[in-house]
């Protein structure tokens, strides 16, 4: 069973994310909050396996919260909900150390499913809204710097043009059917990527190579 912790302010939105998800046979609610300071005190006494947590609440807002969450020891994770048009903290929310975003808006499937997806230590990128989202909020995308050199002379020219595609929000499917590559050899060319850059996870990399300059937003790829 999937523990799952939902945090969100509007007591209608967060009656109804516990009731979806409740409903699922390998999902369990084990607590439901108001706030981000709740959500924090809370994961560290029901120790979820995820945490359902929105971007904007009172007292501390789910940036904040996750930063927090993601700083104790064997943390849950965190699936950061946002209305995307109105919210424009998600990437901060990545960078705090959520394991990926949805919409408020996504279907009970595909929100039951992205729980499952971070239980599982995946992260959770939709390709087109991850574009779109990059764009956005990397208004002014940072020139190569040298520890971006330096870091990309620690990957192989395979490895860096994964890096490059996995910023762009590619799966791991697309990857392989972008570079004509079996789908083992995609994922141990991400996991090699990870582990040369000390990332914890594809979020981590998708914001590494933009703030590195390493990918520009907007660019064709």
């Amino acid at each position: 069973m999937i523990n799952v912790l939902v945090a969100d302010d509007h007591a209608l939105i967060r009656s109804g994310l516990a009731g979806m998800l409740g409903a699922q046979p390998d999902i369990t609610i084990v607590g439901a909050v108001a706030d981000g300071a709740e959500a924090v005190r809370h994961a560290g006494t029901l120790r979820p396996d995820v945490v359902v947590m929105d971007i904007r609440m009172p007292k501390m807002d789910g940036i904040e919260a996750t930063r927090r969450i993601r700083l104790a020891p064997d943390p849950p994770q965190v699936l950061v909900l946002t209305t995307f048009d109105l919210d424009e903290y998600v990437y901060e929310a990545l960078r705090a150390g959520a394991g990926g975003f949805l919409l408020k808006d996504a279907p009970p499937g595909q929100l039951a499913e992205a729980v499952r997806t971070v239980a599982a230590g995946e992260s959770l990128l939709a390709p087109a809204v991850t574009k779109r989202l990059i764009t956005r909020f990397l208004r002014v995308p940072p020139s190569p710097t040298a520890a971006a050199r330096a870091a990309a002379d620690r990957l192989t020219e395979r490895e860096l043009e994964v890096l490059r595609l996995v910023a762009r929000g590619l799966s791991n499917q697309e990857l392989a059917e972008r570079l004509h590559l079996s789908d083992a050899t995609v994922k141990t060319h991400v996991s090699r990527v990870l582990t040369k850059l000390d990332l914890r996870d594809r979020v981590q990399a998708v914001v590494y190579a933009y703030e590195h300059g390493l990918i520009v937003p907007g660019e064709d790829d």
